[in-house]
């Protein structure tokens, strides 16, 4: 038994004086240079760009720490170019989702739409469903769905992009409720209660599949708990007579008032 020697083969060779070093061999590419580390013999690139001060995602802004404040008033009919955070509340049927989504889609500035919903889906394996029993597992995830939200549309609003959020607040229930909304988004939200007749409600639902069609007991039920906004002082639109278009159109004329003259919430 033998070891192998290693050998660390034959030592570099130097260019004569005044001669410039060879370039490098072929097929073996340069390292770019560290930010901020000179760049070293052979190297032609400009290397990596190091990202603007004070980001660290690239171009996109980070929420910032405070909450979100009110908008300004817009200078024409409606809400303008006006960048504004929107909580449409209503019982499950009133068109919440179908109204907020049109309403983004036909402003003329960016604007998002983020439903309740949708982010507290999200969770698959383990998801707590309020129609299996409303407990503490269940009101951890709708918890973290309005906090998930909330950073969500500040996110957006730091960028310069509008968002409505659209979510069942029972009046009955400020502090996990409209309370918690202020909470994660600012005084600078504009809740807006959708909130058409019963026997609408009733049908609309009755079109719906899945875990988000209820039962007619339960839509009466969340129904007559959500006519406890009447006296809040939060506008409510019903809806009952009008088609999407038209309810988006009355949407953005009642954000309009409310941003001349914020509610009291």
């Amino acid at each position: 038994m033998y070891k192998r020697q290693s050998h660390p083969g034959p030592p570099p060779i130097s260019p004569p004086p005044g001669q410039a070093p060879p370039p490098p061999a072929q097929g073996r590419p340069q390292q770019p240079p560290a930010p901020g580390q000179a760049p070293g013999p052979g190297w032609s690139g400009t290397g990596p760009t190091p990202p603007p001060a004070g980001q660290v995602t690239g171009h996109v802004q980070l929420p910032p720490g405070g909450p979100v404040p009110l908008p300004a008033p817009p200078a024409g009919a409606g809400t303008g170019g006006a960048t504004l955070a929107v909580l449409l509340i209503g019982p499950a049927g009133a068109g919440k989702t179908t109204v907020a989504k049109l309403w983004a889609a036909r402003r003329r500035v960016p604007t998002a739409h983020v439903s309740l919903d949708d982010v507290r889906e999200w969770v698959r394996s383990g998801f707590a469903d309020p129609q299996a029993g409303w407990n503490d597992h269940s009101e951890a995830q709708y918890r973290l769905a309005r906090r998930t939200c909330g950073f969500a549309a500040r996110n957006f609003l730091a960028n310069g992009i509008s968002c409505i959020l659209d979510d069942a607040v029972f009046p009955d229930r400020p502090v996990v409720g409209l309370g918690g909304w202020k909470r994660h988004v600012g005084p600078g939200l504009l809740p807006v209660v959708l909130l058409p007749g019963l026997e609408i409600v009733l049908e609309r639902n009755a079109a719906r599949s899945g875990n988000r069609r209820l039962s007619d007991e339960e839509v009466a039920r969340i129904h007559g708990r959500m006519a406890g906004w009447y006296g809040s002082g939060l506008p409510i639109i019903d809806n009952s007579t009008y088609d999407v278009e038209t309810t988006a159109r009355v949407l953005d004329d009642v954000l309009a008032r409310s941003i001349a003259s914020p509610p009291a919430w």
